[in-house]
């Protein structure tokens, strides 16, 4: 006969604690695993490296390795003549024996390759593969941060956080901002207006958190606030879930003004008095804008007593905006000839 017995009130908290304990250990499991796998192929690398230098072991010696170690372990893959090569790039990238205890062991192999492909900087691959393992990021985000140099704009926008939050809190929220933020994703023409530009970011809001970086939850487009009966708009309202914090995003497609961030100010002390509860860090804000002078930046944000960040935008990738022309060269370019120099 089935057991009519009443569950216990406390069944329901045990179940998700066990829950929890099985997903922990399980993915502690596969981070061994993978730590060991990385580790192997680290070996093999090294070892590979060291016939090389002593017997000059090359392409032909490879490829009769590789399928040696194919017949000797069908069931294995990852023992093509191409991988075997990227072990022998790994192994002297990253040349200390302890590859397990760095961070770089962490990652599964398809970052590793990403990383030996698209740097040749070692600092940066370091740098890269320390920020993967910390924040998680798929091989995608990984392959997205390198090709726009994340590592130049992390934490890189003015802002006023050292002087009106605590100093942890301030090196908190620098921490969220970036400069520039390359939105190159959303195919817009230059001349976008800020509510098309709006509109494009929420219509591909995947690509949006993914730029903003780790930890960013949207909340909404155009939040309506109502004071005393006048009614205020906001841009764009983010939450970040490992800060606990709410983040405004202010749009203005143009350079920067000053007068920009009162508004925005504005914005800020409204959420953080309206939505912002006990357990929440302060509000921050964030003003987006098409250029801006950097010294124009330091002497607006000098008077804000609300926490704001203002950084710039890019709607093309870094490769193509490099390769255009600067407006004093289309000047000259553009500049009518003086027939009496000819």
């Amino acid at each position: 006969m089935p057991d009519t017995s009443p569950v216990p009130s406390s069944y329901a908290a045990t179940l998700a604690d066990l829950k929890e304990q099985v997903l922990t250990s399980r993915f502690t499991a596969q981070r061994r695993v993978n730590t060991e796998l990385v580790t192997l192929y680290w070996r093999i690398g090294d070892r590979i490296g060291e016939r090389q230098a002593l017997e000059g072991w090359g392409t032909q010696v490879i490829a009769r390795l590789a399928a040696d170690l194919r017949a000797a372990f069908p069931d294995m893959k990852g023992f093509s003549p191409r991988n075997l090569t990227y072990m022998r790039s790994f192994a002297k990238a990253w040349p200390d024996p302890a590859i397990a205890q760095q961070a770089v062991a962490e990652l599964p192999w398809g970052h590793i390759t990403v990383l030996l492909d698209r740097l040749s900087d070692q600092a940066l691959r370091s740098w890269y593969a320390d920020q993967a393992a910390a924040h998680g990021w798929s091989r995608n985000v990984l392959e997205h941060h390198i090709r726009t140099n994340a590592h130049t704009r992390f934490g890189a926008a003015p802002s006023n956080f050292d002087r009106v939050l605590d100093r942890s809190d301030s090196d908190l929220a620098r921490q969220i901002t970036k400069d520039p933020y390359v939105l190159d994703f959303l195919a817009v023409d230059s001349d976008v207006k800020e509510r098309g530009l709006e509109q494009a970011l929420v219509d591909r809001i995947i690509d949006t958190l993914r730029e903003l970086g780790e930890g960013f939850a949207f909340v909404g487009r155009q939040v309506h606030f109502d004071v005393e009966g006048d009614d205020f708009f906001v841009d764009l309202l983010f939450f970040h879930v490992d800060q606990l914090r709410y983040v405004v995003v202010e749009l203005k497609t143009g350079k920067f003004k000053p007068e920009y961030l009162g508004q925005l100010g504005f914005y800020v002390a409204l959420v953080d008095d309206r939505l912002r509860r006990p357990q929440h860090a302060e509000t921050v804000g964030l003003l987006l804008v098409t250029n801006k002078n950097d010294a124009v930046v330091r002497y607006s944000i000098g008077s804000q007593q609300t926490p704001i960040g203002v950084a710039s935008y890019d709607l093309l990738p870094p490769g193509i905006r490099a390769a255009l022309p600067s407006e004093e060269d289309l000047a000259a370019a553009l500049k009518p000839v003086d027939t009496n120099e000819r």
